[in-house]
């Protein structure tokens, strides 16, 4: 029997959905293991009840208020000690920011094996991990053969299934000391309404959107869809938008269920980003433009002129969706 640890992430006062994702992969290792997942901050303790819906049997919480925003020294030291209390097998998290700074850290003082962005997962002889490489055009099949085994899991590739269990609750307290980094304030560019590596629909913009001002009608057909707008980096290399909407190879890396690609030519580098969605469509005056190899669905047209009748042709489906409903 595997014991398995998960490192769950709350963000904005609430737990981030890859974190159900990572429980639900912790699940299929563990299978009659145990399920053992950690959260920290100084009222980490509310998540607990939400955890156990995804099948955790035990949440260690660390209340420490030098945990409510992320430091590498302090989750560090915090992940440390709840590994040395668990004991576990396998330890696994989301490909998040913290996830990418925290989990190499971890892993070469524990000298344990770490396998990031992985995207399945399968158990057999071994827990064998996939991950794209080479910019997402091929897939690598690997797995740790001794020792503590960590991993990181890429956002929305694992559907999150709840396996509600009576989890127990167990306070640990961790000393954080010697911190070399203090957050003072966190300073906000843009209240995104949601979060681009989570968003099941993403809108994206590249050099055709032309200004600023170009992203509003993107902006209003990702409300419509309850969606995300994004970047490709040229546009943020033109100022059109900040770099916090990046996707690409030195941006985000995004999977939603539908990517809408709006003025973007292709580049290797965005695809790197945005190829592994599960529906893509692009809108491109341009019909060579490499954008339309990668897309299910492509619109050859001025982005100004089909953004709109998308938009408007949305509102009236999911009108009359939500009266058949009522």
């Amino acid at each position: 029997m595997t014991k398995v640890l998960v490192l769950a992430e709350a963000k904005n006062g609430k737990l981030r959905n890859v974190s159900f994702e990572v429980l639900t992969v912790a699940g299929c290792i563990a299978s009659d293991g145990e399920i053992t997942a950690c959260v920290f901050g100084s009222d980490a303790e509310k998540y607990s009840e939400e955890i156990a819906k995804y099948g955790a049997q035990k949440v260690y919480v660390v209340n420490n208020k030098e945990l409510n925003e992320y430091t590498p020294d302090g989750y560090k030291q915090a992940l440390l000690k709840v590994i040395d209390e668990v004991q576990p097998q396998v330890v696994l998290t989301g490909h998040t920011s913290i996830g990418k700074d925290v989990f190499p850290r971890v892993a070469a003082r524990l000298n344990a094996g770490l396998i990031s962005d992985c995207t399945d997962v399968q158990t057999g002889k071994g827990i064998v991990f996939t991950r794209p490489i080479y910019s997402g055009k091929a897939f690598q099949k690997k797995k740790i053969t001794e020792g503590l085994v960590m991993a990181t899991i890429r956002p929305n590739n694992i559907e999150a299934v709840e396996n509600e269990v009576a989890g127990e609750t167990i306070k640990l307290p961790v000393e954080i000391k010697d911190l070399r980094t203090v957050v003072k304030e966190v300073v906000k560019k843009a209240a995104a309404k949601v979060d681009l590596s989570e968003a099941k629909v993403i809108v994206s913009g590249g050099r055709g959107v032309k200004s600023s001002k170009g992203f509003i009608p993107l902006q209003e057909l990702a409300d419509v869809l309850g969606g995300a707008v994004g970047a490709s980096r040229a546009a943020c290399d033109a100022e059109y938008c900040d770099y916090s909407l990046q996707i690409g190879q030195t941006g985000k890396v995004v999977t939603p269920d539908l990517y809408i690609a709006c003025g973007i030519s292709g580049a290797i580098q965005h695809l790197a980003g945005m190829s592994s969605s599960k529906v893509i469509v692009a809108i491109n005056k341009d019909p060579e433009a490499n954008i339309f190899h990668v897309a299910d669905y492509g619109i050859v047209g001025d982005l100004f002129e089909v953004v709109p009748l998308l938009t408007k042709e949305f509102k009236k489906v999911l009108a009359e969706k939500q009266a058949v409903s009522i």
